[in-house]
């Protein structure tokens, strides 16, 4: 089966400082040799402490930043090769899902320009009064009530914004969404509301998750499949209920501790 997305020996280097006597630049290694890969339908979790390369990994995947070297390749095709049509293809398909949405929408937009927009620019025939009908029906999908539209992300608690960027990446309905700490700066009642919708979703449409976050509880409640990475490195990988019940790494183990010690998220699912 191919990969509906892949990273295949995926470094990142960032430069930290400009040493002029020496005319050398230093830089941060954040990824090193990282080979993963995504299925259609399959929850791919992505766990680490913070700085561990994490968020770089998944904005590679999304394209929002280029690797140093390495390849990233959607249906087996490196991104970097496709026509400006397949780029666009790949663009629609694969969307993001931030840890503050609020700070990716723009404040001057009505949530319902913030959910038609994307489809304007992506939605190949689009029609702006079918636009308006889809997006209500997703808006109601991911619970919210139709007077939502007029406001302005201002006006909107977390969790709501949380839901009106879950919308706004169903909308195109891609194949993969990338969750990099999307639940994370929300309260713990909230949290469980999101992933389980995110559950339910992913049931409807058969989309892949690559589900980003710091908490091995919430990785495990989400995932199929789990990447442990440490200072940009692979560290333990393997299927969820297995890696957590008989973890290899020390590292993974003290995440495991860490989380049962601060009762985050809980190792056995969503409290």
């Amino acid at each position: 089966m191919t990969a509906v997305l892949e990273a295949i020996g995926m470094e990142k280097r960032f430069p930290v400082k400009q040493q002029m006597l020496l005319r050398r630049r230093d830089t941060f290694q954040a990824l090193q040799g990282i080979d993963l890969a995504l299925y259609s339908g399959q929850t791919l979790g992505v766990v680490g402490e913070s700085g561990s390369g994490k968020s770089t990994l998944g904005e590679i995947l999304g394209d929002l930043q280029q690797p140093t070297s390495g390849i990233v390749r959607y249906k087996g095709q490196d991104i970097r090769s496709l026509g400006e049509k397949e780029y666009r293809r790949f663009r629609r398909n694969v969307q993001y899902i931030f840890q503050n949405p609020k700070e990716s929408m723009n404040p001057y937009y009505t949530v319902e320009r913030i959910l038609v927009e994307p489809m304007k620019i992506l939605v190949d025939g689009f029609k702006p009064h079918k636009a308006r009908v889809t997006v209500r029906e997703m808006l109601n999908r991911v619970g919210l009530p139709d007077s939502t539209l007029g406001k302005y992300p201002s006006e909107l608690s977390g969790g709501q914004c949380q839901r009106i960027a879950i919308a706004r990446a169903l909308l195109l309905s891609p194949e993969v969404i990338i969750c990099d700490e999307c639940v994370s700066a929300l309260d713990v009642s909230i949290q469980a509301q999101i992933l389980n919708l995110l559950k339910d979703l992913q049931k409807e449409f058969s989309t892949a998750y690559l589900f980003i976050s710091h908490d091995i509880g919430v990785i495990h409640y989400m995932s199929d499949f789990i990447v442990v990475i440490n200072r940009g490195r692979i560290v333990e990988q393997g299927e969820g209920s297995q890696l957590i019940r008989t973890p290899k790494d020390d590292y993974t183990k003290r995440l495991i501790a860490s989380s049962c010690s601060t009762g985050e998220g809980c190792v056995c699912g969503v409290r």
